[in-house]
Parts: C-alpha cells; sequence; structure tokens
C-alpha cells in the first residue's frame, strides 16, 4: 500500500481560532486561475501615486458580497479590511467575544465562530452562488501579534492592488 506524504499543519498549534483576536486569512482560486477582479492602471499616472481600478468580474462580486455578509451572519467577527485580488482574497478578520451585535432567536448572546468556521461558510456561500468550487483547499492564516503586525498587514491589504504585476502568481 502507497502511503501519502504527511501534510504539514496549517495552524498554529493549541491556538484558539474563536478567541478574540485578529487575523490575516488569504484564500486562492484553485490553481491560482485569475477569475476574481482585473487589475488595471492608469498608463498615465504616476505609478507611485495612483491607485488602480480594480473591475470585478461576476465572480469577484459574488466573493465581495460574501465577504460583506460575514459580519451580518458573525455578529461578533468584523472585517477590518479586504482586498479581491484576481486569484487570491486578503482579509483581515477581527473576533470580539463580548461585543457581539445581536442574539439568536432565543435571546442568547451570539459566540463567534473559529476562523475556520468563517472561511468555510464563506467558501461555501460562493461555491452555490458559482454553481461549481472555485478554490483551493484550505487557507493560509496569520495571527495578528500586536499593533505593529496589524498595521503592517492593513497597509499590505491596501498596497497588494498596487503590487498585483510583482505577485508570484501574477
Amino acid at each position: 500500500m502507497n502511503e501519502q506524504p504527511k501534510r504539514k499543519p496549517n495552524r498554529l498549534s493549541g491556538y484558539d481560532y474563536a478567541q478574540n483576536g485578529a487575523y490575516h486569512i488569504i484564500l486562492c482560486t484553485e490553481n491560482h486561475v485569475r477569475i476574481l477582479p482585473e487589475i488595471e492602471r492608469n498608463p498615465e499616472a504616476e505609478p507611485l501615486f495612483s491607485k488602480p481600478q480594480i473591475r470585478l468580474s461576476a465572480v469577484g462580486a459574488v466573493v465581495s458580497d460574501a465577504i460583506v455578509q460575514i459580519e451580518r451572519h458573525y455578529p461578533c467577527v468584523f472585517v477590518d479590511h479586504f482586498a479581491v485580488m484576481p486569484n487570491h482574497v486578503h482579509l483581515l478578520l477581527s473576533i470580539q467575544n463580548g461585543k457581539a451585535r445581536g442574539t439568536d432567536k432565543s435571546g442568547r448572546l451570539l459566540i463567534a465562530p473559529t476562523v475556520g468556521r468563517i472561511v468555510k461558510q464563506m467558501k461555501s456561500y460562493v461555491t452555490k452562488q458559482c454553481g461549481k468550487s472555485i478554490w483551493q483547499k484550505g487557507f493560509y492564516d496569520h495571527v495578528i501579534r500586536d499593533d505593529a503586525d496589524y498595521e503592517a498587514v492593513w497597509t499590505y491589504i491596501d498596497e497588494n492592488p498596487a503590487k498585483w504585476e510583482n505577485d508570484e502568481y501574477f
């Protein structure tokens, strides 16, 4: 019998991904196919000072809608920042138990789900809307450690569209 190679664990061992904190999540399309938006630069603008135009495809619009819906479905989860790139998505999520904006039908305070559950349900929504899965298996996550780390991730997400041509998956 052929033994399959063991996969490296994706998550931080022993870490509770439902606890209060901020998380940088990256979701990739299957085979890094560029199906989300087109990123266009104004050829006459100064490259350092111009933001590129992001034109969402129909699939990209579904993904963007799914991201916006996260806060509606999880009152303890906040989408602080995001960028939909041609073949991947950056999310900066905050989980803040105790700052819920809602309760369930029985009146119980809603508890934040794990990061994995949020991602799984978002991917499922997009798959149902598109009629097929567009996603690579799994996702990348980074637990934000402090304010400087948060600021660095925010800046990275904000500047990512302008650096698209230099991306390894361009």
